[in-house]
């Protein structure tokens, strides 16, 4: 049982070392390729609460990104290793998903992100005003452990 009264945060994490092939002729990370990062880390935290995508969809929803923010605090080198953080800071009525990425070796941020995803009813195509409780009843179970 939790001894703190602050609720507990579903996060991921992964730790990976920059290839070659995902940076600019400078020699850095082209920042479109930040979202490959952002994408595996996401995908390993709805993994945590028994939500992957396979399961989304069997569910009968799909879940866009309507809205994302990057701010590039420190260029990323390739052959660099960073440290990748998700955090799910809203889920009620849109799923948020925090991201920060670490250098690896000196714990330095280097970026901070958010996404913002809505649940979408595959069969009618129409968004949701409010997650769907196949999704939030995940996030319930999963802070009844923790």
């Amino acid at each position: 049982m939790r001894q703190d009264t602050s609720p507990a945060l579903l996060t991921a994490e992964l730790t990976l070392t920059t290839a070659f092939q995902d940076a600019d002729p400078m020699g850095v990370i082209y920042h479109g390729n930040y979202f490959r990062f952002f994408e595996e880390v996401r995908r390993l935290l709805m993994e945590n609460i028994d939500y992957s995508y396979h399961q989304m969809q069997a569910s009968g929803y799909l879940w866009p990104i309507i809205d994302t923010r990057v701010k590039y605090v420190k260029p990323v080198p390739f052959d660099h290793r960073i440290r990748i953080t998700a955090t799910l800071t809203e889920w009620e009525n849109r799923l948020r998903v925090d991201y920060v990425i670490y250098d690896a070796q000196t714990n330095a941020r280097m970026t901070k992100a958010y996404t913002m995803q809505v649940a979408v009813s595959i069969e009618t195509g129409e968004m949701r005003l409010a997650s769907p409780s196949v999704f939030t009843d995940k996030i319930k179970a999963w802070h009844d452990e923790h």
